[in-house]
């Protein structure tokens, strides 16, 4: 059996919203409808943070949901999920952002899924690349081959903190692809957290209408019929990597 895990990264020193993840909605900090929801995948669960004093409260968040923590350099954000990988023995990796409290775990389980299915050691699968889904339900499904691979010839800076581009620019050449899109493309709509007015939807989302129980579809169809939700945050452009 290949061991897959979900590796979600996480600091607290945004540059755009600093402390965002520990941020209270509805009594609790913001990670925790990420965890909770990601664990409807029903697969294992890592965080990885950094070494910085900064996020030892991320640590002891880690330790109170019995969560197995990773921290390694700021900077070096690939060295981090090559060091959890290892250090667990994943065979496939599940990358996930810790700004991202909505992720739908079902929606990863399903393509993980598929990823075991089509049994290709140097498949990237992911839903944002080719995007449809709205931002904050991303994700990327690789082997530990690509990510060791990943690991020792990435050199650029970007490709050291932003995990994955050395896979998904395939720079190597010898990656293959699969996109998981839906219709209609909802890419428009941003259920990610990085500004004040991110954190000010998901907010109202979870304490007024009980997102963190809806599905991806669900989320999407609320926001379809309530277009003064989606107005809150549609002038936040999305930083560039």
């Amino acid at each position: 059996m290949l061991r897959v895990g979900v590796i979600s990264q996480a600091r607290m020193t945004s540059t755009r919203l600093p402390g965002k993840v520990l941020m209270p909605v509805g009594g609790l900090p913001l990670l925790h409808y990420h965890i909770v929801r990601l664990r409807e995948s029903k697969l294992p669960l890592y965080l990885a943070t950094t070494i910085n004093a900064t996020d030892d409260p991320l640590a002891a968040f880690a330790e109170a949901y019995a969560l197995p923590c990773t921290r390694g350099d700021e900077q070096d954000v690939l060295g981090r999920y090559y060091q959890c990988a290892t250090e667990h023995k994943l065979d496939i990796i599940v990358r996930v952002t810790s700004d991202c409290p909505l992720l739908d775990g079902k929606l990863i389980s399903e393509a993980v899924n598929e990823y075991q299915r089509l049994a290709d050691p140097r498949l990237y699968l992911s839903n944002a690349l080719s995007r449809t889904f709205p931002r904050g339900f991303d994700f990327e499904v690789f082997s530990r081959e690509l990510l060791t691979e990943a690991f020792h010839a990435a050199t650029l800076a970007s490709d050291r903190e932003h995990v994955t581009p050395y896979i998904h620019q395939n720079r190597s050449g010898r990656v293959h692809f699969r996109h998981i899109t839906r219709t209609p493309d909802r890419s428009s709509y941003r259920l990610t957290v990085d500004t004040a007015e991110d954190f000010l939807l998901v907010k109202t989302l979870i304490e007024q209408y009980d997102a963190h129980r809806l599905t991806a579809d669900e989320l999407i169809d609320l926001l379809d019929a309530h277009p003064e939700l989606v107005a809150i945050n549609a002038h936040i452009e999305q930083k560039k990597v």
